[in-house]
């Protein structure tokens, strides 16, 4: 009995053993953490003067909380796949009948169940469109993250434009009330010219400081999107005026069909498709095969034992998981199909709209911004010489006030098109690379 049980504990303590040592964590490099999770948070918390669009969009993609926990679940993905190619473990069986130890039987088994019909290679499969579909979701988070930063660089950029604009006003109209107050000192003109220009001051000076809070705001927004602490970021360097190329017709074709949620939705068909693969697996019974020892200590000998087993399919044959994961791949499919559609049409929309702004600001700075501009010097020298009154300089500095705040207005709807037009195109760069081969 000794000679016969020791040997197979012995077995079946080293087998799992041996099998962990190959399939230990610390073995896979797919597993270390990614250097975006190891950053120091002192770097965070640094001041950034004189920030760049390019600069902001690298700092957003290594340090925005929502990429580093979609590449945690990427990493996740790729232990699922380690663990779905795992082969069962064995089973150790100890039997014993009577409890007299002159009659006492003993038997020991142990059992290996083996897969049939490909179930290993459907669970890996299944695993690995898991992985596929993480990767998705971390591209689309990329060009979110991209678009968003973008977005908000602009957007701050013009905040402050708005803030230079402002400051100008408040200088013309404080030189307007200097005039004012002299023509009225010499008698030149009513009183009345002289309150008109201190109200404009006074209008122009809270103009000056809502457009410093609204700068505040745009560069906090940006801060936030680049997963920097508030008030990291003091000073942007860009020009708002450099206005965004729309793509050409065969670019947009070509970039949508890579397109970050167009590649999601496929991934989900795949998903499901690996999904009905396993379940269909699964309709085999697996085979179990089992050896071991039996002791009777009548006859005074150890009897070899040798078994297989085999679930009956008559009752459970598994048609109802087959159905159910046939007809959820239907369903992505056709979700599939429709988000495609959706994706164009949003796409060629934004894309007319990128081309309908960019034209409206190039007018309005070629055509608009020096006619305004022009009007209101002639009206300034003229109340100077005494041939215009103050209300139609007021009238002309309001003109082009108005002028460059719409120019900046538009200037701000076609980088926020070119913003979503990215996030909706994603870039070639956001797809994550697989690492090893599994």
């Amino acid at each position: 009995m000794r000679r016969t049980c020791v040997p197979l504990l012995c077995a079946a303590l080293i087998t799992p053993i041996a099998h962990g040592q190959a399939t230990t964590p610390a073995a896979s490099p797919s597993l270390q953490p990614s250097p975006a999770a190891s950053a120091p948070a002192a770097a965070a918390s640094a001041t950034i003067a004189g920030l760049s669009l390019d600069a902001a969009v690298q700092t957003a993609l290594r340090q925005n909380p929502l990429l580093r926990a979609a590449e945690a679940d990427v990493a996740a993905s790729r232990g699922a796949i380690d663990q779905a190619g795992v082969l069962p473990n064995p089973t150790l069986g100890v039997d014993q009948e009577d409890t007299r130890r002159e009659t006492r039987t003993t038997t020991v088994m142990l059992s290996q169940a083996f897969e049939l019909g490909g179930k290993r290679a459907a669970r890996v499969e299944l695993a690995r469109s898991g992985r596929d579909l993480a990767m998705a979701d971390l591209a689309a988070r990329q060009a979110d993250v991209r678009a968003g930063t973008i977005q908000a660089f602009f957007d701050a950029l013009i905040a402050q434009e708005r803030v230079k604009v402002a400051e100008e006003s408040l200088g013309i109209a404080a030189s307007g009330s200097a005039a004012a107050s002299r023509r009225v000192t010499a008698g030149k003109v009513s009183p009345i010219e002289e309150t008109r220009a201190r109200v404009a001051e006074a209008t122009s000076r809270i103009e000056l400081r809502q457009a410093q809070a609204d700068r505040q705001s745009a560069l906090r927004s940006l801060s936030l999107v680049m997963g920097v602490s508030e008030g990291a970021v003091s000073q942007l360097d860009g020009r708002a005026d450099t206005l965004p190329t729309p793509p050409a017709p065969e670019a947009v074709a070509q970039r949508l069909a890579q397109a970050p949620a167009l590649r999601r939705a496929q991934s989900e068909v795949q998903r499901a498709n690996a999904a009905y693969e396993l379940e269909r697996a699964r309709r085999i019974p697996d085979v179990t095969v089992s050896l071991g020892a039996k002791r009777a200590t009548e006859i005074g000998r150890n009897q070899p034992m040798i078994g297989v087993s085999i679930p009956l399919p008559l009752f459970d044959t598994n048609k109802g998981a087959q159905l159910e994961t046939l007809r959820r791949r239907d369903a992505a499919q056709a979700l599939a199909e429709s988000e495609e559609r959706r994706i164009r049409s949003e796409v060629l929309q934004t894309v007319d709209q990128l081309q309908a702004r960019a034209s409206e600001a190039q007018t309005l700075r070629k055509d608009v911004l020096p006619g305004a501009q022009s009007a209101y010097e002639a009206a300034s020298r003229g109340f100077e010489l005494g041939k215009f009154s103050f209300l139609e300089v007021l009238d002309a500095q309001r003109t082009w006030l108005q002028a460059r705040t719409q120019y900046l207005q538009a200037l701000a709807e076609v980088h926020r098109a070119a913003a979503e037009l990215e996030r909706r195109l994603g870039s070639p760069n956001d797809r994550p690379s697989t690492g090893t081969k599994q």
